[in-house]
């Protein structure tokens, strides 16, 4: 064996040294994106029992009183944007909240077919003492990071499910019964 390969035979050994395995790298990207998942879980379920501890209410009907407070007169769709989910998945947390006595509904004024969604003085009451929802952490982080990490972790999450066989699984509130 020459010079040249034994030089060759070392940087090839190195190289493999070096580099990960494709398939060790693979399993480390999905133990940190499984990770990430689980601290957002995580998150979720611990805020939950403490918001059904100190008020009695799941994080998805707490979040929606948030979302409630920042205007008042809101429409259910207003509200379904405001929590970037759907009209019919938010109708059912308003309507547990109306029936608690912490929202009204009213039809509006202007056009008696829209409904308008208002804080009552319960309703008030409850969010003096609550804190920041998680489902608010989440989205201020979401908006604050760059439009191209933004729109690469919305597709690659949509990706993942996709590739799961998940894609058709409803998108409802964090921990809400969806029947």
């Amino acid at each position: 064996m020459n010079d040249s390969d034994i030089r060759a035979k070392r940087q090839h050994a190195a190289l493999a040294h070096s580099a990960p395995p494709p398939r060790a790298e693979a399993d480390r990207d999905a133990a940190r994106a499984m990770d990430s998942l689980r601290r957002i879980v995580h998150a979720l379920r611990v805020a939950t029992r403490a918001s059904e501890r100190s008020f009695g209410l799941s994080t998805a009907q707490h979040f929606v009183l948030r979302q409630l407070a920042v205007r008042s007169g809101q429409s259910l769709s207003d509200i379904a944007a405001r929590t970037r989910t759907t009209q019919s998945t938010v109708s059912e947390v308003v309507g547990g909240l109306v029936r608690r006595g912490l929202v009204s509904r009213q039809a509006s004024a202007k056009d008696r077919r829209r409904a308008e969604l208002s804080l009552t003085a319960a309703g008030d009451a409850v969010l003096a003492r609550a804190p920041e929802t998680v489902q608010e952490r989440l989205i201020a982080g979401f908006g604050s990071m760059g439009e191209t990490e933004r729109r690469a972790l919305a597709d690659g999450l949509e990706g993942w499910l996709a590739a799961s066989s998940l894609d058709g699984v409803a998108p409802v509130f964090f921990f809400e019964d969806d029947t």
